[in-house]
């Protein structure tokens, strides 16, 4: 057995002891939503245009417990479904998970991520969250994926990030030391783990890190174990980071959290350094604010895209009130004028972007033009709109020239 077939049986004996994520299984869909698992509100915060198809196909590779899977069904409802995970343990409960909340279209191979080229065909919407930082060589991982990515597809993925998990990894290291030749006896490793915690002072800085950000999840083994006794995890920098991206051969379309790439947060009370950041380059500015922030900087969580992709901003007042507007999938509290937007951020509408919206809703087909002839709003307001993911568009269709 090679190192890598090695790493590998231990990651998935890992996960055959601990299924992950541990979430319950429902007789029902899941509540809420995740945006970013949502088709229609992915392409559009991507590209900025509502997609043509729903009819898609989707890769939940790294699939685990079908938690994300059950979500791509049930978002979805138009796209075939298909996971694929290494652990035959985690993959069960996957199975039983999407059978008992009618998840019926989604379909699971018990495979690596390497051999998804043995999957047949090719996937609009490929998710792998959580999964290329624990692979022995995350290149050819990414790049597996990549090969099975569709033209004008995209990919959602989470990878970790070095500085916001620097207190993890000296606590993995702790209990490697610690359990000697006993290594790879998880259920030891949780046992110690646990112990170390309550014995240390009360200001440890460990302690301290896992009761501010991780200690109500880790309070179930498997989200402990697959925090800290994990057998492979490569975390990454801005550096690293764009080294897999460039990798992958694929276009970066955007971090899918860009309120934290947002240096403006950071910096904004100095004009001056506001400034002299707008020399730097985008990997540059990102570099700078995970630098500055580094306990926010947990993971990396992002789109990339196979050309070709035809991007909006909606700058041209023309190409804006001939598009034709629908209302976002993701959008809670609706038809409340107090709604939570995509990111489940809250926004007050004012009675025009209520009626607007209304309007919009219950569209049949009319551009902007036709829509604010009933009800009046100022075109920046309906930009807006569509920047906080509220309103979908679709571009009008261009006449041959």
């Amino acid at each position: 057995m090679s190192d890598s077939q090695a790493v590998s049986a231990a990651v998935a004996r890992l996960y055959d002891t601990y299924p992950f994520p541990p979430e319950p299984l429902l007789d029902e869909p899941p509540p809420g939503y995740n945006w970013r698992w949502n088709w229609l509100a992915a392409y559009s915060f991507c590209t900025g245009r509502r997609p043509a198809r729903q009819d898609i196909r989707i890769l939940d590779a790294g699939c685990g417990t079908g938690v994300g899977t059950e979500y791509l069904v049930h978002l979805n409802p138009q796209a075939q479904v298909t996971g694929i995970d290494l652990s035959a343990g985690a993959l069960s409960v996957a199975q039983e998970r999407c059978r008992r909340s009618g998840a019926d279209r989604a379909t699971f191979h018990h495979r690596s991520l390497y051999d998804a080229d043995q999957l047949p065909g090719e996937f609009d919407l490929i998710n792998c969250v959580g999964v290329l930082h624990h692979l022995p060589d995350p290149i050819r991982g990414i790049q597996a994926l990549a090969k099975k990515l569709a033209p004008g597809g995209m990919m959602h993925i989470f990878v970790y990030g070095e500085l916001g998990r620097w207190e993890i990894k000296l606590m993995q290291q702790a209990i490697a030391l610690l359990q000697q030749d006993r290594r790879g006896d998880y259920a030891d490793g949780v046992q110690l783990g646990r112990a170390i915690f309550a014995s240390l002072p009360e200001n440890n800085r460990l302690v301290r890190r896992e009761q501010e950000r991780w200690s109500l999840e880790n309070q179930k083994d498997e989200c402990f174990a697959d925090m800290y006794v994990h057998p492979q995890e490569i975390d990454y920098n801005i550096d690293t980071l764009f080294e897999l991206i460039d990798a992958s051969g694929l276009e970066f379309l955007g971090f899918s959290n860009p309120r934290v790439w947002d240096l403006e947060r950071l910096l904004g009370k100095s004009p001056e350094l506001m400034q002299r950041a707008e020399g730097l380059g985008d990997r540059q500015r990102y570099r700078l604010i995970e630098l500055l922030d580094p306990d926010t900087i947990t993971h990396y969580e992002f789109f990339l895209g196979r050309p070709p992709l035809e991007h909006y901003d909606w700058s041209s007042d023309a190409d804006l009130l001939s598009a034709i507007p629908t209302l976002s999938p993701c959008i809670d509290g609706w038809d409340s004028r107090c709604v939570f937007n995509y990111d489940y951020q809250i926004i007050n509408l004012s009675e025009a972007e209520w009626g607007f919206l209304k309007a919009c809703e219950k569209n049949d087909g009319r551009a902007i033009a036709q829509i604010l002839q009933d009800q009046p709003l100022p075109l920046d307001s309906v930009r807006n709109l569509q920047r906080q993911q509220l309103l979908l568009l679709t571009p009008a269709a261009r006449t041959p020239s």
